[in-house]
């Protein structure tokens, strides 16, 4: 085990569990899963909130053979990390990003505008080392992407003309879906007829790809069709399931990775109609004990799960009681006086009968990518089973 607390087996007010031996299982399963095509473990947004360094070199160790990133800030610092030994890809680029740093570390560079490939080319001329290029077609998400058509032939060919300088390599032609999540909606044969087209018409232009992809978690988990040459995934390599309609973690064989944990700070007897935190908007029914655990939104705890969120104290679910304040909230304990300092759980794989990131998604009407990724840097990471 390591830590990221300051003193070494010091109480900690919270603490996230990594268990990066469920994270190589996730990997494994998903691997299994599409087996011809490679797969790409998605470490953006500090690895959903798990820690990139950490998650990368365990998918790594488990077989993933890409890893991917948002920012090219976020690729840059895996190979700051020594992260040599394996492909990377970054695909949300501004003008006048990092291109010459990403060019010189090996960085693979989603292009899905002129402008953003001429900012490629004039990097890679600058640097004298060609750039690994992947365009990126909008298939039908309308976010990020070339579009079908005049556009989309305008970016292969110039991409050509400066393969054929020498100043880039077409490594990979990628697009996204809009609603793998949702089985059958209609989007998804439309968005595979159409990357089928976009490929279909690079490659008589001469694009000559190593990998082409379009399926992320969801479409790994449900669509082999989508599988192409390597498979993009990112929550599900975190044990959590892309989507309540797909099934629940347990169902598509993965573990959460991720345990929320803190230490009840306070508990104390009040009498009925004892108003509790901001805005007395829960008002104790009678008397009772109150608990206070020491995370609050600041943490990443949701706001929007004030009177809804459960927590697991003294084996009993509980429930956010009141507003969730900025480093704490209270639970109602129902007259029960569990320790001081004893464990509250707010969400893990559910073994113990504590809550899962699901449960506080539904709580907070979000999705479980939120829950896990907005738990702030406050709350240290605490790594179990980093070895093999």
């Amino acid at each position: 085990m390591s830590e990221t607390a300051a003193q070494s087996g010091a109480p900690l007010r919270a603490r996230a569990e990594i268990d990066l031996a469920a994270l190589r299982a996730n990997v494994r399963t998903l691997r299994a899963l599409a087996p011809g095509a490679a797969l790409m473990a998605v470490v953006k947004s500090d690895a959903y909130g798990h820690g990139a360094v950490p998650c990368a070199r365990a998918a790594v160790e488990a077989g993933a053979r890409w890893l991917g990133t948002a920012t090219p800030e976020e690729a840059l610092a895996l190979r700051a990390a020594g992260i040599d030994d394996v492909r990377i890809m970054c695909w949300l680029w501004t003008p006048g990003g990092p291109w010459r740093e990403a060019v010189q570390a090996d960085l693979d560079v989603s292009v899905s505008g002129m402008w953003a490939l001429r900012e490629v080319v004039d990097a890679a001329r600058a640097v004298g080392k060609t750039a690994r290029v992947q365009l990126k077609g909008d298939t039908g998400l309308g976010r990020n992407g070339c579009q079908p058509g005049a556009d989309w032939a305008e970016l292969v060919g110039e991409a050509l003309r400066a393969e054929a300088e020498g100043v880039v390599r077409i490594t990979g032609l990628w697009s996204h879906f809009a609603c793998a999540d949702e089985p059958g909606h209609p989007s998804i044969a439309a968005q595979l007829s159409t990357f089928r087209e976009m490929l279909a018409y690079a490659e008589r232009a001469g694009v000559r790809p190593e990998v082409r992809h379009i399926a992320n978690s969801p479409a790994t988990l449900t669509l082999p069709e989508a599988h192409f040459d390597l498979v993009r995934t990112g929550v599900a390599v975190y044990g959590i399931s892309p989507s309540p309609e797909i099934g629940s973690s347990a169902d598509l064989g993965l573990r959460p990775v991720m345990t929320l944990s803190a230490s009840v700070a306070l508990v104390k007897r009040v009498p009925g109609g004892h108003g509790v935190s901001y805005g007395h908007h829960y008002v104790t029914p009678g008397e009772t004990t109150l608990g206070l655990i020491p995370v609050g939104y600041a943490d990443g705890v949701p706001r929007h799960a004030s009177g809804t969120g459960p927590v697991l104290v003294g084996g009993k679910w509980r429930t956010v009681a009141g507003r969730v304040a900025m480093d704490q909230f209270v639970v109602d304990l129902g007259g029960d006086e569990p320790a001081v300092g004893s464990e509250a759980v707010l969400f893990g794989p559910g073994d113990r009968g504590e809550p899962t990131a699901e449960d506080w998604a539904q709580a907070a009407g979000t999705i479980a990518y939120e829950i896990v990724t907005r738990i702030g840097s406050r709350v240290p990471r605490v790594y179990v089973h980093a070895t093999v």
